[in-house]
């Protein structure tokens, strides 16, 4: 798996294999509260109808994330500090895929507030950058497991995906100089902050697998933080 590059920064030789399997099924929640999410806020279908769901998905993630959490804890009294790298490591990418879960539920809290981005000049665009970001938590969620996924491979997400943050950025730069009524534009801004920090939790997730603690939350070498 890529996670066993945590190894080799802790030195440990911890078996971490029902920890990646499990937080690997917490991305796939977030994935489908981020599905159902955008959904509500991007078509004519009811929040009411996908609220239940989204939030039991939330404390699920939150569940997961807990019983992990203890299990890493029980790992250290364990096995001492040989493994320690490993679980701040998993730690911290549990708590971005907790953040990603957030996100999502804040998704649907626009559309349930009477936001909607349905029928709209931007629609057809946004429905397809849904799937483009969809997209991503499946490579993610492959990338976390894989048996053989190299440095060269998370290096390609990251540069794909920091594209689209890239471009979140820029829609927002655009949304708050336009000259167009707040109704129109303030959701728009809003919502591409929350597309811009999803998609900076997903990249922050894969990183972890290869980069060493110290950078962690950032790219360039410890130059740029991820801001997620």
């Amino acid at each position: 798996m890529v996670l066993a590059f945590f190894k080799g920064n802790s030195g440990g030789d911890g078996d971490f294999d029902g920890i990646v399997t499990k937080a690997v099924s917490m991305l796939g929640d977030a994935r489908h509260s981020f599905d159902l999410a955008t959904l509500a806020l991007l078509t004519k279908a009811d929040p009411v109808t996908v609220a239940e769901d989204i939030r039991e998905t939330d404390d699920r993630i939150n569940r997961t994330e807990q019983e992990l959490r203890s299990e890493l804890v029980v790992h250290v009294a364990v096995q001492g500090n040989s493994d320690i790298g490993s679980v701040l490591g998993f730690t911290l990418l549990l708590k971005k895929i907790e953040r990603i879960g957030d996100q999502a539920k804040n998704i649907l809290e626009l559309a349930e507030n009477g936001v909607t981005l349905a029928g709209t000049a931007e629609t057809d665009e946004l429905l397809a950058e849904r799937q483009t970001i969809s997209a991503l938590f499946g490579e993610a969620g492959a990338l976390l497991s894989a048996a053989d996924a190299d440095a060269a491979e998370v290096d390609d997400y990251a540069d794909r995906a920091s594209a689209i943050m890239a471009d979140h950025q820029a829609k927002m730069d655009e949304f708050m100089n336009s000259e167009r009524p707040g109704r129109e534009v303030v959701p728009l801004a809003i919502y591409y902050r929350y597309l811009r920090r999803i998609v900076a939790n997903l990249i922050g997730t894969v990183r972890m697998s290869s980069e060493s603690l110290p950078h962690a939350d950032y790219l360039d070498d410890g130059a740029v933080d991820t801001e997620d």
